[in-house]
């Protein structure tokens, strides 16, 4: 320790994990985002600027985050539930909006906030330039219910 109580040692340092990595911490981290999610209700289209392009606003019910692991490796993803389907130009609004809210603002206030884990705590950042794709998923569809009569 130097004369201000600092330690410069590489304990001082981060460790940096991968998505590998960051798979052991699923359940705590995705514990985090429904705590943040609770307090403001988690979803991103409340901060859509609907000046840029006004039909996603209209079309777009919610988009509320979340993680899950895929291929072994820890990613976030965005659950979007949509009142009718986007156009090409809507859907890359949606997809431009997604990006800046996981890179600076959802993304950036969640990393800020430590998320405490067995031996220590943990800052989830969820930008990664050179590792960040969005893809797009279909739900199966539902099979309807069927009663059985005697």
């Amino acid at each position: 320790m130097d004369e201000y109580g600092w330690s410069n040692g590489v304990a001082d340092y981060p460790t940096l994990l991968s998505g590998v990595d960051m798979a052991y911490y699923e359940d705590s981290i995705q514990k985090a985002i429904e705590q943040r999610n609770s307090d403001d209700g988690g979803n991103l289209m409340l901060y859509f600027d609907e000046k840029e392009n006004p039909g996603v606003k209209e079309k777009v019910l919610s988009a509320i985050p979340s993680v899950e692991i895929r291929g072994g490796e820890l990613m976030a993803c965005a659950t979007v539930c949509l009142k009718e389907p986007l156009t090409e130009a809507e859907m890359k609004a949606l997809q431009d909006h997604l990006r800046d809210q996981f890179s600076s603002g959802w993304g950036e206030d969640f990393e800020q906030q430590e998320i405490k884990v067995k031996g220590g705590g943990i800052s989830v950042h969820f930008w990664k330039t050179d590792h960040f794709f969005i893809e797009m998923e279909q739900p199966a569809p539902k099979r309807p219910k069927m009663k059985l009569e005697k």
